[in-house]
């Protein structure tokens, strides 16, 4: 479907709202970070923002939220411009894990190099590659977030960041284990404390579909006519949103929603649509996998009405 008139997708919102309520209370809250048991579990916003800059919303769109895992898109976009996208694939793969996002099985048995860079021990690699070529990679993510979004309040939610660190314990051992495997050049606890703290970062539906709303446009800002991502980067990171977005629910949610897209225990998805849209979405229960319920049958609606996918 080409461009669709204002009227027709502040229409499909509407419908999606009315589609997705029997899915509300199918669901549970992340409750392993107790900070984020609070969030109020029937919290639904969603973001829709097209290669030319506008912006439709519907819900809770305007309200922030922990990103969670959301960030690792953030961090991987600094790594591969910071750090080489050639020596960080020496480091971590770019295949599906079929696992549990915090999972150990596999790093163990393939030597602690993580299966891609969405899984928890691919994204403390990440965040290790950062620490070494930054001063400040927190200031450094922050500021990202901000000049992206367009948002200069983005922060980072100390509170969740505390939650996290006290509650980290599988995180500490899945860090431990890639320092002694020889993939953690940081101090592990510099590590930990940077990776708790991205996680934390507090963005709204808004927000992120205009962060990222670059890899919906060959990485320009459509404001600005700026190339802030080079094309082959795009392609690259769109392909890993597609093949391990959605840890190992990527499979179903390729078949349901067939477009690329990353996920957060926050409740949030990131979603693009090449050359069209960047959406986000956000309902905090979360399937049995650790992605939003309601969130993915809303982008599964969105993909069904428009006939847009990448297939």
């Amino acid at each position: 479907m080409a461009d669709m008139p204002d009227r027709d997708i502040d229409a499909l919102l509407q419908r999606i709202v009315s589609d997705i309520q029997p899915e509300f209370g199918k669901g549970k809250v992340a409750d392993y970070i107790p900070a984020l048991a609070k969030v109020p579990p029937d919290k639904f916003g969603m973001a829709v923002c097209d290669i030319s800059g506008r912006t439709w919303t519907i819900g809770d769109a305007n309200e922030a939220f922990s990103i969670q895992s959301i960030s690792k898109l953030f961090t991987l976009l600094m790594a591969m411009e910071s750090f080489g996208a050639d020596a960080l694939w020496q480091r971590v793969g770019r295949e599906p894990s079929g696992t549990a996002f915090n999972s150990l099985v596999l790093l163990e048995a393939e030597g602690g190099i993580p299966r891609n860079p969405f899984i928890n021990a691919g994204a403390l690699v990440v965040t290790d590659a950062i620490a070494a070529h930054s001063v400040s990679p927190v200031h450094q993510l922050r500021t990202m977030a901000r000049r992206l979004s367009g948002n200069s309040l983005v922060k980072i939610d100390e509170r969740i960041a505390r939650s996290e660190a006290e509650h980290g314990h599988r995180n500490a051992a899945i860090a431990h284990f890639l320092k002694s495997q020889g993939n953690l050049y940081a101090d592990v606890d510099d590590v930990l404390n940077m990776y708790f703290r991205q996680c934390a970062l507090a963005m709204s539906c808004v927000d992120l579909a205009r962060a990222f709303l670059p890899l919906a446009n060959k990485g320009v800002m459509p404001e600005t006519g700026e190339q802030v991502i080079p094309p082959l980067r795009v392609k690259r990171v769109n392909s890993l949103l597609l093949t391990c977005g959605l840890y190992d629910g990527v499979g179903n949610f390729a078949f349901r929603v067939g477009i690329p897209a990353k996920s957060g225990v926050g409740g949030g998805i990131v979603a693009i649509i090449p050359g069209q849209y960047s959406i986000c979405v956000w309902s905090p229960e979360l399937d049995e996998l650790g992605n939003s319920l309601v969130g993915t049958a809303a982008l599964e609606c969105f993909t069904r009405d428009t006939q847009l996918s990448i297939f």
